[in-house]
């Protein structure tokens, strides 16, 4: 795949040869290896690769540095038939729009491809003999749409930090082109129900594991999710089952029953004090903490947009700031003390669906945008 003739052109056309190269999480390695190849040897750009991420810097002595950051997996291809959200992609005229439809489309390689473009605009900017009043570094990384522990941003955190130095960052997840604060945090549990095996033309002589999941469905279905305002952002909380498995054959009553619980908390909780209100809730439901085990965890992100990095590029790029639901890597970049924001291309009501889309017109928008904070044109 070679994208690096793309660069100087149409975003939207860059978009969508980056959506053709299929990147589920585990299989980034022929993307990572496209986007290196596109910027090795620009112009003022020095490149650092790890596993399949890539980080790429200017090194000009700007007072400032801020970093560019997205991922390069997506989720699984949908399986419905006919559902156009997949691989390869596709255009459709809708409503006076181009709307390119394929995974990714805006989780989140409409981002990725702004970010290559804007690499780019500054290689060429640097070769004509400009200058830049903030030092760029550019993070194209693996293994974010799974648990947090592979994240190929947290690696290179662990292995070379000094290479994620900065006074501000921008994380160019969907965000229909506003900036949005922070970000929700996440964790997830599974939930043992525990019963007793019997055959099913004997079932009285059982207890059924499956039918034992009422009381905590019920209590989860009841549960009404908080909406908290944080450093004037209103941030919508949600608990929810997401997966239940159990049952060895069709004429056994099952001995056992995992429901796998996801809390997505507000940035007014610590980790600690999100699941202390998971094992509360778990608690009303008859659960002890001996049955609940956290398999997954990740903090939240307060806003931080007070602080004059954010200031400055919230005025650069416009737009009225709003909370971000889902949970984004801006938390590992704010656990490091640099504050970050969620900018980028499309509708992230999108993200992960059946039809994944975004229109031609917002990925232009956003590198525009960002093109004027960087170089002032």
């Amino acid at each position: 795949m070679d994208i690096r003739d793309l660069l100087s052109g149409d975003v939207a056309a860059l978009t969508e040869a980056i959506i053709a190269c299929e990147s589920v999480s585990g299989d980034e390695k022929t993307l990572a290896d496209a986007v290196e190849s596109a910027l090795a040897g620009l112009s003022g750009l020095n490149l650092h690769r790890d596993g399949d991420t890539l980080i790429i810097r200017t090194e000009t002595g700007a007072p400032q540095r801020v970093i560019l950051a997205g991922h390069l997996d997506t989720v699984p291809l949908p399986t419905t038939p006919g559902s156009r959200g997949t691989v390869p992609p596709s255009w459709e005229r809708a409503e006076g729009e181009d709307l390119l439809y394929g995974r990714g489309a805006t989780d989140m390689k409409g981002g990725v491809a702004v970010q290559l473009k804007l690499a780019d605009d500054v290689a060429a900017h640097l070769a004509a003999g400009g200058s830049l009043d903030r030092d760029i570094t550019w993070v194209f990384y693996d293994h974010e749409e799974v648990e947090a522990s592979r994240s190929g941003l947290g690696r290179v955190l662990r292995s070379v930090p000094e290479l994620l130095d900065a006074e501000f960052a921008v994380l160019l997840e969907p965000t229909h082109g506003v900036v949005e604060g922070g970000c929700n945090g996440t964790c997830r549990a599974e939930v043992s129900i525990p019963g007793v095996a019997a055959h099913s033309g004997r079932a009285w002589m059982g207890e059924n594991a499956i039918h034992r999941t009422a009381g905590l469905l019920s209590v989860l279905s009841e549960y009404s999710p908080q909406t908290i305002r944080v450093e004037g952002l209103d941030y919508r909380e949600g608990l929810n089952a997401v997966r239940i498995r159990g049952g060895v054959a069709g004429n056994v009553i099952p001995d056992s029953t995992v429901v796998e619980i996801n809390y997505r908390f507000a940035p007014d909780k610590t980790e600690e004090q999100a699941h202390a209100h998971l094992y509360e809730v778990l608690g009303s439901a008859g659960i002890t903490p001996e049955q609940v085990r956290i398999t997954d965890s990740s903090a939240a992100a307060r806003p931080g947009l007070d602080h004059p990095a954010a200031q400055a590029f919230i005025a650069a790029v416009g737009g009225e700031p709003m909370p971000k639901y889902g949970w984004t890597d801006v938390a590992r970049f704010s656990a490091r003390g640099v504050p970050a924001v969620n900018f980028g291309p499309g509708d992230p009501l999108l993200a992960h669906t059946d039809d994944e889309h975004v229109s031609a017109e917002a990925l232009r928008a956003c590198h525009q945008a960002l093109h004027r904070w960087l170089l002032g044109t």
